[in-house]
């Protein structure tokens, strides 16, 4: 069989920008992320927000390349950026505080990529 990659045309032309400002800034994190969203869909990563709030601090900027599900509770801010988010997720960030980010305006912010985790 041969692959195909995604057919979303909008995950499309995400992972060609992240890719090409992965080759502009000279950041490999981008390019990870880039190719995380090009694995089928059945093989993205899922989080969920007891995941989120058991590995994350005060403050941090995390990244989940897939999925943010809204199981469990988050007890602080941070800045959260993911492909997509679940209703119940993104409703418990908003009451959490948390700054929730596309994965794009999260790349021209901080374009070096210091001080980011990856969740998932």
């Amino acid at each position: 069989m041969k692959r195909t990659g995604p057919t979303n045309t909008i995950l499309d032309g995400l992972i060609i920008e992240l890719k090409k400002r992965s080759t502009e800034q000279s950041v490999n994190l981008w390019k990870r992320i880039a190719l995380d969203l090009e694995k089928p869909s059945r093989q993205r990563r899922v989080v969920n927000l007891s995941r989120i709030n058991r590995y994350t601090d005060e403050n941090d900027t995390i990244i989940v390349p897939g999925k943010v599900l809204g199981s469990g509770d988050l007890n602080h801010k941070l800045t959260i950026s993911a492909y997509q988010f679940s209703e119940q997720a993104r409703d418990k960030l908003e009451k959490a505080g948390a700054k929730i980010m596309t994965l794009l305006d999260l790349s021209k912010e901080k374009p070096n990529g210091k001080k980011i985790k990856i969740i998932g």
